[in-house]
Parts: structure tokens; C-alpha cells; sequence
């Protein structure tokens, strides 16, 4: 449920003074339950990176502050359509009292988005960039490159906007991307989905060899021997999580050291919403030569300290397994070819993690390297569902596939980008 009229004031944007300094986001309303992960998650779907961080609540009522910054000085910030998602997600301040029975907003309408173009190189990251600056979300994605060079497209889309219903949002769509596309588009054609989409909703079958490798809790062979080439790997390693029940008589004390990456804070409140439990406190402290340090007071759903070591123990190693592998990449064989596979957890509430098509693509095409086929799905483990974007590289391009190194290499860029490294 969103904010009621009169409630503008509940989110507030304050601008630098000057360009290297951060944006200052304010949020000051009624709480619910996974509401600073939210806030987070929407952060993090923008493009911005969160210097430092406030949280506060005492249950009834949230104050968060944040300082954020785009992860480039080059991209404009749409502080107004931030704020507008911001309180979009706020609970009204009318119905302080009676936000934990609120129901859920409906879900967006689903979208299909088909087009056929000639293919070329970074054409896939390309018609992304144009989603991502027209706030349409990618839910899913079927990729696929004929033998004539053409390319078939099935974008299954949501509008943050609510807007694709309409003639003029859908009209701004189709020409946004032939603007892009140019001479090599074909067709584009936008509409509600239908049946197409309950056959793309899961993805090609996972060997149980690709299964283990990709959803393990451990690093692989694979991404040891890349720690070689990637000295910040190595920093996932070293995370501590410390839990202290001494300093408050209701509050578990959490306290996290880890290496910074990009959206670490969601990654974290996720893990304590995805937990049940309650945040009453959290301050994060600014980047420290690469690390950050986090002091987050937390209760149980049942509004007690965690006193149980079993308990305990399981808060620290399901942090520390997060910071370890907030998202996992791997390359394979299929068959002759060689397949780039990342994935991410998905929230109990459903959510998946924003940006990470956008930055895999980025990545291949920084690289110089084509998709042959790529798509996104879910996967389920007995421990959680997943999300999983499976890309075929085509051969006949720049870059060299062939070779451990060139596959490490692959491996990390692709990494980096999508930790903000």
C-alpha cells in the first residue's frame, strides 16, 4: 500500500552542494516489517551506491537516512521519480496504528515485448539500457539468434510507471527502441502477455553437475584459481559477524566487517527480512579502504534478543554465506558451446535482484563479446528459489573464449561489474 495525499513529505531528497558530494535521502514514516530492504532494493535498481546509512525504528515508526551516490557522475539522478518510488512503498501515515494488517498492493501487469532485428555486437545490453532508462523492469527474457543472423527478442516486462497500458507509453517504448535499433529492427510489437508467458517462466533444465557448482555454499576450484586475477575476491573471505547480547537488554547486537560491493546494504537487510527478523537499529559506517563495518541491533519476530547459540550461529553463517556469494558466476561447456551462467537469491517475498541483466550485458559488451542466446528464470534448491540467467557466448567475436585464463577473465568482469568493483 502507498503513501495517501498529504504525505509528500515523508520522503526527501537533498541535493549536493557540490558534485562529488552524495545525495541525502530521508525517509520518516510508519514501519513495516522489511521496509529499510525495500528501500534499499529501490536504491540499488537506480543506479546508486549508499556511502552511509541510518536506520531507526521502534516499531511503529521508521526514520532512515541515507547518502547515496551514482555509481557514475555521467548519469543524471531522477531524484523525483525516486522520491515517487519511495513513498510509493511507504506505509500511509493515516494508518500508523494498523500497518502490519495492510494487504499487499496488486501486481504490475505483465508486458510482452517482441522485436526481431539484425544482430550485432552489444545489441543486447543496448535495447536493456533502454528499459532501464524507461523504468520498465525485466522479469524475463528468451534470446535467441537465427542462422540468417537475425535476432527474436521476448522481453516479459513490468512498468514501475503503471503506465504501458497506455497508447503513449507503449508508442515511447517502440520508439526509444527503434531509435536505437536503427535500420537492423524488423518488427516490435508490445502487449499484454498471455500464454507465451507460463512456457518461458522456467528456464532450460540444470545439469546436477552445474547445479552443485552454481548453488554450492563453498568457492569452486574455478573461482580460487581467479582469485589470482582478482585481489578483491579474496576480501569476500575475510567477513566477520560478531553477535553481542550484553550492550541492550532487548536487542541482539549484530556486527558486520566485510568487503564493500554493490548493494551490500540490501543484501544484508534482505538476509534479515528473509530471517524474520526485526531491525531497531543500524548504522553503516562509509568505505574503509575497501571494507565496511556495520552495527545492526535486531530482534526475533517475537520481539526477544537471540539467546539460543543454535540461533546465533545460524545468523552469522547465513551473513557470512551472503557476503561470500551475494551473486555466483560460473562458465560451462554445453555440448560445444560455452555458456556464462549467473545467479542470484530471490527474496521469500518473490523479488529478485535489480540490475543484474543490465550489468552482465554490460560487461560482454565491454568485452567485445556477442550473445548467440540468453534467459531468465527461476530455480528452486531445497534451501530457496533462485534466479538464473543463462547467456551463450558466440565464438565468432573479439574476444577469445577458448583457455582458462580467457574464461577467468570472462568470469570476473563480469563479477566486478555486477559487485561495483
Amino acid at each position: 500500500m502507498g503513501m495517501s495525499p498529504g504525505d509528500d513529505d515523508v520522503v526527501q531528497i537533498q541535493h549536493p552542494t557540490k558534485p562529488s558530494d552524495p545525495f541525502i535521502v530521508t525517509v520518516n514514516c510508519p514501519d513495516k516489517t522489511g521496509l529499510a530492504c525495500d528501500i534499499c532494493r529501490i536504491i540499488l535498481d537506480f543506479g546508486l551506491s549508499i556511502t552511509k546509512g541510518d536506520v531507526s525504528t521502534d516499531g511503529v515508526w521508521c526514520y532512515i537516512v541515507l547518502w547515496v551516490m551514482p555509481h557514475s557522475l555521467l548519469l543524471p539522478m531522477n531524484d523525483s521519480y525516486l522520491k515517487q518510488r519511495l513513498q510509493g512503498i511507504c506505509p500511509p501515515c493515516l494508518a500508523a496504528s494498523f500497518y502490519l494488517i495492510q494487504q499487499p498492493s496488486a501486481s504490475s501487469p505483465l508486458y510482452l515485448l517482441k522485436f526481431c532485428c539484425l544482430d550485432r555486437k552489444g545489441l543486447l545490453h543496448d535495447v536493456t539500457k533502454v528499459l532501464s532508462k524507461l523504468e520498465l523492469s525485466i522479469q524475463k527474457v528468451k534470446v535467441t539468434t537465427t542462422p540468417d543472423g537475425r535476432v527474436l527478442d521476448l522481453f516479459f516486462i513490468t512498468d514501475n510507471k503503471e503506465l504501458l497500458h497506455t497508447k503513449k507509453r507503449q508508442d515511447e517504448t517502440c520508439k526509444r527502441l527503434n531509435d536505437v535499433l536503427r535500420d537492423s529492427c524488423i518488427s516490435c510489437e508490445l502487449q499484454l502477455a498471455g500464454p507465451e508467458y507460463e512456457c518461458n517462466q522456467g528456464i532450460s533444465s540444470l545439469s546436477p553437475v552445474l547445479t552443485e557448482e552454481l548453488f554450492q555454499c563453498d568457492l569452486s576450484d574455478n573461482e580460487v584459481r581467479s582469485q589470482a586475477l582478482s585481489p578483491d575476491m579474496t576480501k569476500l573471505m575475510k567477513t566477520k559477524v560478531t553477535l553481542d547480547n550484553s550492550l541492550s537488554p532487548a536487542h541482539t547486537l549484530v556486527q558486520i566487517r566485510c568487503a564493500d560491493h554493490k548493494g551490500l546494504f540490501y543484501d544484508i537487510l534482505r538476509t534479515f527480512k528473509d530471517m524474520n527478523m526485526k531491525i531497531s537499529y543500524g548504522r553503516f559506517s562509509p568505505n574503509t579502504m575497501g571494507y565496511r563495518d556495520l552495527d545492526i541491533f535486531i530482534q526475533q519476530k517475537d520481539g526477544k534478543k537471540i539467546v539460543d547459540p543454535e540461533k546465533q550461529s545460524a545468523v552469522c553463517s547465513r551473513l557470512k554465506l551472503e557476503m561470500l556469494h551475494p551473486l555466483r558466476v560460473i562458465i560451462a561447456n554445453r555440448g560445444p558451446d560455452i555458456e556464462l551462467l549467473v545467479a542470484n537469491p530471490v527474496e521469500l517475498s518473490g523479488k529478485g535482484r535489480p540490475r543484474v541483466f543490465y550489468d552482465v550485458t554490460f560487461a560482454l559488451k565491454t568485452l567485445g563479446i556477442c550473445v548467440f542466446s540468453a534467459e531468465v528464470g527461476r530455480h528452486s534448491t531445497s534451501e530457496r528459489e533462485w534466479e538464473v540467467y543463462r547467456f551463450l557466448l558466440d565464438e565468432k567475436c573479439e574476444f577469445q573464449l577458448t583457455g582458462c585464463a580467457a574464461r577467468n577473465e570472462i568470469v570476473n568482469r563480469v563479477r566486478r561489474t555486477l559487485m561495483g568493483w
